[in-house]
């Protein structure tokens, strides 16, 4: 953060319940989340002046705030799909920096996967055909077949291979292997991956993130507080936020996502380079996602990120490792999955994940830098946070 303006921390991070969830609530998910991590930062609710939340109640988050019996100053609903969170982080950063608000509590919350097994849901979420849309929609354009043709232009100009792309599926259900909330952990191949059933060429079933319920929580503050928290501070260092298209036709490549700009900017205001970074949680609803934003975040030249994310560099053990929970492909991906980057990458620099899971760097030391970058839609907008120890 520039000068003249207060320093923020994350100070408490929560998971609610995961997985298979047929008889809670989203609201009883919001709320869980928000009472765990309330209690990860040992501060009280009476802190808490500012709520970020998205995706649920009819005026959200005024009625999500209103379950939890909060009454907020200060609030954000920005919308913009799975890079919401990094979004909101980064808005509440700004707002706690410049004074505008003390403790903010960023709440997710969703069953989207017991929705659709009770017949409650019965499509995936419908962006409409109004505005510039209606140009793609009568042609049946999903979503899946949007990151499936950017992958296959991937492809083609760089060289990038079907097992490439698999392989970043079978690290990200290695780091899930430890991860005892994770929904799936047992081991696959880059054969299982290639031969489970076509979703949307070039990707299978295992290419593409699975369907939880789930939520989590995280709560930021202005340093002033720190010294009353019941663990060691996770600095907020940078953040970018970025969009670029709503329709295919006007995304002029689709090799780069806007990832490219929100890391420059978070980078840049946290004065560090990718090369520096230890741990990445990167939004993952399918493979290609990971890899292109390895290359636009700056770990790898562009067209390289299928060579980059060989050997094993992408575990808990590897050279940087990514997506350490098992990510949207293997752990949980309840929706909005954006703010579970952030927990994880939280829990990584504190050095609370479980054994074997744990990243440590040379030296046995714990991990110093972690950056969580979130895309929405069909790459339409990210939200790249750097996190760093205290």
């Amino acid at each position: 953060m520039s000068s003249g303006r207060r320093k923020v921390a994350v100070v408490g991070v929560a998971l609610a319940d995961c997985g298979r969830l047929d008889t809670v609530t989203p609201y009883a998910l919001h709320a869980q989340a928000a009472r765990r991590a309330l209690a990860d930062s040992g501060l009280d609710r009476s802190v808490v002046d500012g709520f970020a939340s998205a995706g649920l109640g009819t005026l959200a988050p005024v009625d999500v705030a209103e379950y939890l019996g909060l009454r907020p100053t200060w609030v954000d609903s920005t919308s913009v799909g799975g890079s919401t969170w990094e979004v909101m982080a980064a808005h509440a950063a700004d707002a706690i920096a410049a004074g505008h608000a003390n403790a903010v509590l960023l709440v997710y919350g969703s069953t989207a996967r017991a929705d659709i097994k009770a017949g409650r849901r019965t499509a995936n979420l419908a962006f409409g055909a109004r505005g510039p849309s209606q140009f793609e929609a009568p042609y049946g354009h999903t979503i899946v077949a949007k990151y499936a043709m950017a992958a296959r232009r991937h492809m083609h100009q760089y060289g990038t291979t079907v097992q490439q792309l698999a392989d970043i599926a079978v690290q990200t259900r290695a780091n899930a292997a430890c991860n005892p909330h994770a929904l799936y952990r047992d081991p696959i191949t880059v054969d299982d991956v290639l031969g489970s059933p076509l979703i949307a060429d070039p990707f299978t079933k295992l290419h593409c993130c699975i369907r939880s319920d789930g939520g989590c929580a995280v709560l930021l503050a202005a340093a002033d507080y720190v010294p009353d928290t019941a663990k060691p501070p996770v600095w907020v260092l940078g953040a970018g936020t970025a969009v670029s298209h709503m329709t295919m036709s006007e995304w002029e490549d689709f090799t780069v996502s806007p990832a490219a700009a929100s890391g420059r900017t978070a980078f840049g205001q946290a004065g560090v380079t990718a090369q520096e970074i230890d741990v990445a949680e990167l939004y993952d609803a399918f493979t290609y996602m990971t890899l292109v934003t390895l290359e636009d975040l700056g770990f790898c030249p562009k067209g390289e990120g299928g060579a980059f994310a060989a050997d094993g560099r992408l575990t808990t053990g590897g050279a940087l490792p990514v997506n350490t929970d098992g990510g949207g492909l293997s752990a949980c991906h309840p929706g909005m999955r954006g703010l579970f980057l952030i927990v994880e990458a939280v829990r990584q620099l504190r050095g609370e994940a479980e054994p074997g899971r744990q990243v440590r760097r040379r030296g046995g030391r714990l991990p110093q830098l972690a950056v969580a970058s979130g895309m929405g839609g069909w790459f339409c907008s990210s939200g790249t946070v750097v996190l760093g120890r205290g």
